[in-house]
């Protein structure tokens, strides 16, 4: 077993063993507010990411809450934090990249994507502006900082692959996003697989995008768990026509979009509107399907390579069974 599968597994374990305790999982900067009640009885427990723009838009518009839903709003600072609290039951729709969302289907996560959010240009690799590394061949023997298990990882395996690497010729830093541009800034990392709107954060503030390449990010799903596919459809169907809402709402808002995600991600109105305007890819079909899988086959290839993933026949089954892709037709139609 590969050291970030053993990483992956621990992160996991401790995740799910703090949620029997706790009884919930409390996101960074989430409070009691967080709540609303509605009257239908019902409670939908969903994730708010800085990263996905569609669910801040749903969160500050009170859509669902309009709907009559109570909603708990659960705080997610990257791909690896929804999925563990996803196959912890902490919340039934969770914000990943599609990368993230086929490396816990293919290790055995009852979940599904039910959305496509966009296809951004949200990840990239990120040096200090004095540094001397120029190149993605330069971070041989070098120190990064990525989060396992979510985009801004593959996006370095696969870099490093194209310069005729291997995630074995880099000491990789398992650190959440903020604490990734965190260890950079202090000198602890040479580099830092970067994730917006922090990479965008990062960048104006000098940092340097060493590599870029969109074709190298995947999608920006949402998810649900199979149970409340499968016991309360009607509830899917809400959240994904909100965020369908959402969508329309941000190519047609982008100022406003920029300002909701200043305000809660906590960075300047400048950097939002970059991300919103420059990377976001709002303007893509919502209808998981052939396009969606045609990125991650390559990407499920590599997990299992990295021994992420046990066999290709664990992705291949992960593929066939990933989508659940009559929502977003509803919602479109």
């Amino acid at each position: 077993m590969s050291l970030t599968r053993r990483l992956i597994g621990v992160a996991a374990g401790a995740a799910v063993a703090a949620l029997a305790l706790s009884g919930c999982v409390a996101g960074e900067n989430s409070s009691s507010d967080d709540a609303a009640s509605g009257d239908t009885g019902t409670t939908i427990n969903i994730d708010w990411a800085t990263y996905s723009p569609l669910s801040l838009i749903v969160k500050d518009q009170g859509w669902l809450e309009d709907e009559g839903y109570t909603v708990n709003w659960v705080q997610s600072t990257g791909s690896a934090k929804a999925n563990e609290s996803l196959r912890a039951g902490a919340i039934d729709f969770g914000s990943t990249a599609g990368s993230a969302a086929l490396l816990a289907r293919a290790n055995g996560a009852e979940q599904q994507i039910v959305d496509v959010v966009g296809q951004p240009e949200w990840t990239a690799l990120v040096v200090p502006a004095d540094s001397d590394i120029t190149s993605v061949a330069d971070l041989k023997g070098k120190s990064v900082a990525a989060y396992l298990g979510t985009d801004p990882y593959f996006f370095l395996v696969q870099a490093l692959d194209e310069a005729g690497l291997s995630i074995d010729d880099v000491t990789v830093q398992n650190l959440v996003h903020s604490d990734g541009w965190a260890a950079l800034q202090s000198g602890s990392v040479d580099a830092w697989a970067g994730l917006d709107p922090i990479m965008a954060s990062a960048e104006a503030s000098g940092a340097q995008l060493l590599y870029r390449n969109i074709d190298f990010n995947s999608y920006s799903v949402l998810n649900a768990s199979e149970s409340i596919i499968n016991d309360h459809p009607e509830v899917v169907q809400a959240v994904v026509d909100a965020y369908e809402k959402a969508r329309a709402w941000a190519i047609a808002n982008p100022e406003e979009t920029a300002q909701i995600v200043a305000d809660a991600a906590s960075i300047d109105l400048s950097v939002a509107e970059t991300v919103v305007n420059e990377r976001s890819g709002f303007d893509v079909d919502p209808v998981p399907g052939d396009t969606l899988a045609a990125v991650l086959g390559p990407i499920g290839a590599i997990e299992v390579a990295n021994g992420d993933v046990a066999s290709q026949s664990d992705v291949d089954e992960a593929l066939s069974t990933l989508f659940a892709p009559q929502f977003a037709q509803q919602a479109t139609d």
